[in-house]
C-alpha cells in the first residue's frame, strides 16, 4: 500500500436524520477533504457536510445520472491519488443495493486505501419506525430484501419470482416504487395471495414520511392514487398487519 496516497471511505449515512448516523460515519464525514454524495442521505444530513470539504453531487434522480458509476469511481480514485482523504456518501448501508461493493473493487484495483463505514439499512429501519418488524415469531421467519430497480418481466430477470412468490416470510423492497404495479401482479401470478398485507413507506424516518397501506391486489391503484414517490421501502406480508399507524422511531 502507498502511504502517500489518500483515502476513501465508504459511508451509510443510516436511514435518514443525524440521530441514527454512526459516531463513525460523522467522524470520517467532519474530517473529510472530498465528499461524493446522492440524494438518499436526505437533506438533514447533507445541510450538516463541513464547510471545508469540497461537496460534489453524484445523486441518481430516477432516470436521470449527475454523474454515471464509472464517472463516481474515476473522481474516488483520483482525488485519493492525490492524498485527500475522500468520503462516498450513501444512504442506508453501502454494501445494500448501494453499488459499495463495485467501489471497493475499484478502490483495490487502483491500491487505494478503502474502509468501509456501514450503516443503519432503510430496509429494516423505516419498517420498525412505524411498528412493522421484517421478522416475527407468529408471521415471518425469514426476510429476503430485493431490489425494485429490476423489471420482473425481463427475460433474464436475476430474482427467482415463483420461489418468492410461495414463500412465508417478508419481502422487502428497495427502490420499487416505478416497478411496483409489475411486481404485486408477478407475485400474484406465480401464486401469492391477492390479499397479502403491504405498506410503502415514503421518505422514511424524514419530517415529511408517510405511509400507504394495502394489499396486492389493491396497492398499486393506491400508490397512483396518493402520488407515491421515491425514496421509499416497500414491506410485503403478515407483518405489515403490525402496522401501528404511528411512528416508533424518533426523529
Amino acid at each position: 500500500m502507498d502511504n502517500k496516497k489518500g483515502i476513501v471511505y465508504l459511508v451509510g449515512s443510516g436511514p435518514g436524520g443525524i440521530s441514527l448516523m454512526t459516531h463513525r460515519a460523522r467522524e470520517v464525514i467532519d474530517n473529510a477533504q472530498v465528499i461524493l454524495y446522492d440524494q438518499l442521505p436526505g437533506e438533514e444530513i447533507l445541510a450538516s457536510l463541513p464547510d471545508h470539504a469540497e461537496k460534489i453531487d453524484v445523486g441518481k434522480y430516477g432516470d436521470h445520472h449527475v454523474r454515471e458509476q464509472d464517472e463516481i469511481e474515476q473522481l474516488m480514485v483520483r482525488y485519493a491519488e492525490q492524498g485527500l482523504r475522500v468520503v462516498r456518501l450513501k444512504g442506508g448501508d453501502p454494501f445494500l443495493f448501494g453499488r459499495g461493493g463495485e467501489e471497493l473493487e475499484i478502490c483495490r484495483a487502483h491500491n487505494v486505501q478503502v474502509e468501509v463505514v456501514p450503516g443503519i439499512t432503510s430496509a429494516i429501519a423505516v419498517p420498525a419506525s412505524v411498528g412493522i418488524p421484517v421478522t416475527h415469531r407468529k408471521h415471518a421467519s425469514q426476510v429476503t430484501i430485493i431490489t425494485g430497480n429490476e423489471d420482473p418481466a425481463k427475460k433474464e430477470s436475476a430474482i427467482d419470482w415463483e420461489w418468492l412468490a410461495k414463500t412465508t416470510g417478508t419481502i422487502v423492497i428497495l427502490m420499487g416504487v416505478k416497478n411496483l404495479g409489475k411486481i404485486a401482479d408477478v407475485l400474484v401470478q406465480n401464486g401469492m395471495n391477492p390479499e397479502t398485507p403491504v405498506a410503502i413507506i415514503e421518505r422514511g424516518l424524514r419530517p415529511d414520511q408517510r405511509e400507504t397501506i394495502g394489499t396486492l391486489r389493491t396497492i398499486h391503484t393506491l400508490s397512483l392514487e396518493r402520488e407515491v414517490r421515491p425514496p421509499a421501502v416497500i414491506v410485503i406480508g403478515g407483518v405489515v398487519s403490525l402496522y401501528t399507524g404511528e411512528h416508533i422511531i424518533s426523529r
